[in-house]
Formats: C-alpha cells, structure tokens, sequence
C-alpha cells in the first residue's frame, strides 16, 4: 500500500507590510515611553531612562536626540557627577517653551478655550458664553477664540487642537454623535475645527480627556486603574486600566446618565425618576438653590459662593450633593474596583465638608481612594487641551512637527 505523506508548509517569513507595522508600533511605543519619563522625572539622566524604561542606552539616546531636534526636550543647564567621577551625566529635560495644543471643551452654557503647555499647564484661557448652540455657531466662535488666544502669543507653535465635551462622543471619527442637553446630533467637530485652524483635531468625551489628565500630569499617575466621575450639567464617566482608557464600541463606554440612584425624586427627560444626571446635574443644584431662596442661584459658583458666605442653605444643597455623587461612587467602584477614583464636582472641588460628605457615602475603607481633581481651577481648559496631549505622548514622532 503506498505510504501517506503529510507535508510540513515550508516556514514563511511574514509579509513585509506587516513586519513594518511591527516596527512601527515598537517605535511609537519606544518613543512614549521614553518621552512620558523625561515628563514624569525630568531633569533625568539617559542611563536613568534607559534603566527605567528596560531600553538600551544606545535606543535611549537616539530617540532623545530626535525629541531635541524637534523641540520636545532640551538639555538641562547644568550636568551631574555620579559620585563625583567620571565623565557627568548631562540630564534632559522637557522642553515646554516652544509647543502649546489648543483646547477647547464645550459645556451647555459655554465654550472654553485655551492653550496648554506641554506639561498640561494652562498658558492661557478664555470663556465664551453661547448665543445660541447651532454647533456651526458654537465651533466657529471656538476657533475664533483660539485664533486670538495665538495671536497673543506668537512664540508659541500649536502642534494641534483638542475638543472635549459630554454626550456620545465618538473619538475615532471625530464626531459628537448625540449631545442631548445641546440638541446636537452627528456633528464633525474633527473636519470643521480643523477647516477653520488648518491644525490636526482630535475629538473626545470630557472624561475620558480627564482620565488622561490625571494620568499624565495629575492625582492618577502611577495608578494602574482609574475611573473619573465628572458630575456637571453632564453626568458621565471614564474608566483607564493600564494606560488605556476604555471607550467600547464607537466609544460609548461611560455612558451613565439614566442610572438609577437610590433616593432620587428628579423627573428625568427619559421619563423616569431618579436618574443620575437629573438628579445631579447643575441645572437641578441651581433649580433647588433658588426654590430655598438662595441669592443669584443661577449658576452653580454663585451657590458655592453663597455657601463660603455663610449661607447655611446653599452649604447644605451642595452636601446633600456630594452625598448623592458618593452614592454613585460607590456604586460604580464596586463594579470596577480601580486603585484611584478622580471626582471633579464642585462642591467637592472647592468645600472639605463635601468632600468628607462624598468619601463618606463611599465608605472608610475605599475613602482613601476617592480624591477631587487635580486642575481645580482650569478643569474644562486642561480637558480639551488633554485630548491632543494624550495623542502626543503616545505617538510623539508621528505628533510632532517635521517628524517623519
């Protein structure tokens, strides 16, 4: 009988294309880990770098002398001696004199504008109130705002544009797929910002643009999860596990408006009672303030305001507050369990009544974890500028200018 042959397929290398994709992604991954080091430990020697990052020297030093080529690092004035001998060490450092991004995060009542350095600090900041909210008003008047912000600051080259704001968000394709308390449906923000700035755009939910924030210059970083509660007229959330922030299918990740919060008595849109949004937002703050008799309750800081004052009624509007965000705190770390939880509300931003009231409601043994903002005072500025920050640091080559 004749013997069955079974022929081994002769090993075939992998196509080409592939083998650069590879590449690429080794060399994008080399160049953020390198340039997130410089940022977090700056002023900081190459051989520290290289030890940190598990990099040889030789890789460390030719991606350094790239970042300086194109103005991202620079080296720090004055050299260091290991032990006094041998040739010193020259440390390098971030270079946050030349780079600015534009931010811009738009909110229901307004838009702000900014322009961020490239350690996320504010360079400059501006509010533009809305007169209307057609998303072509609301964008056009955003870009005329960071126009006047540049030109106000020649020296300062933009690398690009970030846009934060609440609702459906869909980072891939630049679009704000649906922003119900703005009316705004299938708007893209990427194609008409960048038409407007001539810069690259890039688009995403205000906190998800907040856990990155955190995790780059902020209270998170070190912390191998994060979740991010942002609690203004929008309700919504972001949760970053090992550096990446999770955004779901056409990044609806975060989505928790309609959660029901247990004790909520607010009529949400949706036609139920008790949702987490409506029973949050700042709309319904204001909305309670005023019904007490709290003077000029027509925006959210004139309430914080009153209660620093010393108005007890306003005090306890924002307690109660903080009681319920910690109730919806709590809920969502026992579903994600994370190491850190970021809260940016008002109350808990600015009174350690609300803060106490919030970690509270979590309980004692996670109240350790629960921390406000890092960016007190320019939260909104540092979400939209965070959103062209994080493309930066994860891809510096492919982000900076004259990169190739």
């Amino acid at each position: 009988m004749p013997r069955s042959l079974t022929l081994t397929p002769p090993h075939r290398a992998a196509p080409a294309a592939v083998r650069r994709a590879v590449d690429s992604d080794r060399r994008r991954t080399s160049a953020s880990v390198i340039l997130r080091s410089v940022l977090e430990h700056g002023p900081v020697a190459r051989s520290t770098i290289a030890r940190l990052t598990g990099l040889s020297p030789a890789s460390v030093t030719d991606y350094c002398a790239r970042f300086a080529e194109l103005g991202l690092i620079r080296e720090a004035s004055a050299p260091r001696r290991s032990n006094g001998v041998g040739r010193p060490h020259v440390p390098v450092d971030l270079d946050d004199s030349r780079f600015v991004v534009g931010g811009v995060h738009v909110a229901v009542p307004y838009t702000t504008v900014a322009l961020l350095d490239l350690r996320g600090r504010v360079v400059a900041e501006r509010r533009l109130d809305h007169e209307g909210t057609a998303p072509e008003r609301v964008l056009a008047n955003a870009t005329d705002g960071l126009d006047a912000l540049l030109a106000a600051h020649p020296a300062a080259t933009a690398l690009g544009v970030g846009v934060a704001t609440g609702g459906w968000v869909d980072r891939d394709s630049g679009t704000i797929v649906e922003h119900p308390l703005l009316g705004w449906r299938d708007v893209a923000v990427r194609e008409a910002v960048g038409a407007r700035t001539g810069l690259p755009v890039h688009v995403d939910g205000h906190a998800r643009a907040l856990v990155n924030a955190e995790r780059l210059f902020g209270r998170a970083r070190g912390s191998r999860s994060v979740l991010h509660l942002f609690v203004g007229n929008v309700v919504d959330a972001a949760f970053a596990t090992n550096d990446e922030v999770h955004h779901g299918p056409r990044s609806q990740a975060g989505a928790i408006a309609h959660l029901p919060l247990a004790g909520g008595t607010e009529r949400c849109a949706c036609g139920r009672t008790g949702c987490l949004q409506a029973e949050l937002s700042e709309r319904t703050l204001c909305a309670r303030a005023r019904a007490e008799g709290v003077a000029g309750a027509d925006d959210p800081m004139r309430v914080v305001a009153a209660a620093a004052a010393g108005d007890p009624v306003a005090a306890r509007l924002l307690v109660e507050r903080a009681r319920l965000v910690g109730r919806a705190a709590a809920l969502l770390l026992d579903v994600l369990n994370p190491d850190t939880v970021v809260v940016t509300e008002i109350g808990v931003i600015h009174r350690e009544d609300c803060l106490a009231a919030l970690r509270e409601e979590v309980g004692a043994e996670r109240a350790a974890a629960v921390v406000p903002t890092g960016f007190p005072d320019s939260v909104l500025a540092v979400a939209g500028g965070a959103v062209a920050l994080d493309v930066l640091y994860r891809d510096p080559l492919g982000a900076s200018p004259g990169a190739t």
